[in-house]
């Protein structure tokens, strides 16, 4: 079962917990949960894996879609889509054979909120 690690993840019934980082402090346990999703996307192969399925026709791409373009084995490719899901940054529909991925736009949307400074004068 896959589980968020988003701490401030607009997932369905659940609310956004972390201010900016420049609001507030974060708490431990929301800064090591932060770190558990950052840590997902800090992988070169993961990142670039966000961006093909993001980049992909029709926001969605299939797993047999990935494999030549990353260059890795199907296994590997497979391994990195399933950290990106169980961080909340896709989801993953299964179709016969075949596994879909698309983006969670929530998810992105609250980490850019989560890292975003807010505008101020020029110093």
């Amino acid at each position: 079962m896959a589980t968020s690690t988003l701490p401030i993840a607009a997932a369905p019934g659940r609310a956004a917990c972390c201010a900016p980082l420049t609001r507030e402090p974060l708490s431990a346990q929301d800064a090591a949960t932060l770190a558990r999703t950052l840590k997902a996307i800090a992988d070169p192969a993961r990142l670039r894996l966000l961006s093909l399925v993001a980049a992909h026709e029709g926001g969605e791409a299939c797993v047999c879609d990935l494999v030549e373009p990353l260059g890795l084995s199907q296994p590997t490719v497979s391994h990195h889509l399933k950290v990106l899901v169980d961080a909340g940054l896709l989801t993953r529909d299964k179709r016969g054979v075949w596994a879909y991925y698309a983006v969670v736009p929530e998810t992105l949307n609250a980490l850019s909120a989560v890292l975003a400074t807010p505008a101020g004068p020029v110093r």
